[in-house]
């Protein structure tokens, strides 16, 4: 397949909107909350106000994604099939049950604990849009 000099991607295809960025350990409460505030900032400033699903991708080191967005009341998470693994330590880090399915809900002072807690097991984040969180996919407003 040829690709395209300006973009680099094959022809027809678009340029990937939001690249993958190379993850730095968090350390303590203070790292994740200043993530977090960098991670709404950028939010605000690439995702228009008519698109949903909208949040952030963890790309797993030893293999998955689990994709967040933060809503004002919750944390909601799509833990994909091949991110399954990871389950005991979202139970271990905030306390939820595993709800046994790919599409988790925590209260949103989970969040940071959350982070820390995967913290030493993330390679990589990408802002995503359009993400179907599950049944739980709606108009969101930034989290």
């Amino acid at each position: 397949m040829k690709s395209d000099p300006l973009n680099g991607a094959p022809d027809g295809e678009a340029k990937p909107r939001f690249r993958p960025r190379p993850w730095i350990h968090l350390d303590t409460v203070q790292d994740v909350e200043l993530w977090i505030d960098e991670h709404n900032r950028s939010l605000q400033e690439n995702i228009g106000p008519q698109e949903t699903g909208y949040g952030v991708c963890f790309t797993l080191a030893e293999g998955g994604n689990i994709y967040l967005h933060s809503a004002a009341d919750a944390v909601l998470l799509d833990v994909d099939q091949d991110a399954r693994w990871i389950a005991p330590l979202i139970v271990a880090a905030t306390g939820a049950e595993d709800p046994g399915t790919d599409y988790w809900t925590l209260p949103d002072d989970k969040l940071i604990q959350l982070v820390i807690g995967l913290s030493c097991l993330v390679e990589s984040t990408t802002l995503v849009v359009g993400h179907r969180f599950g049944s739980l996919h709606r108009k969101m407003g930034y989290g």
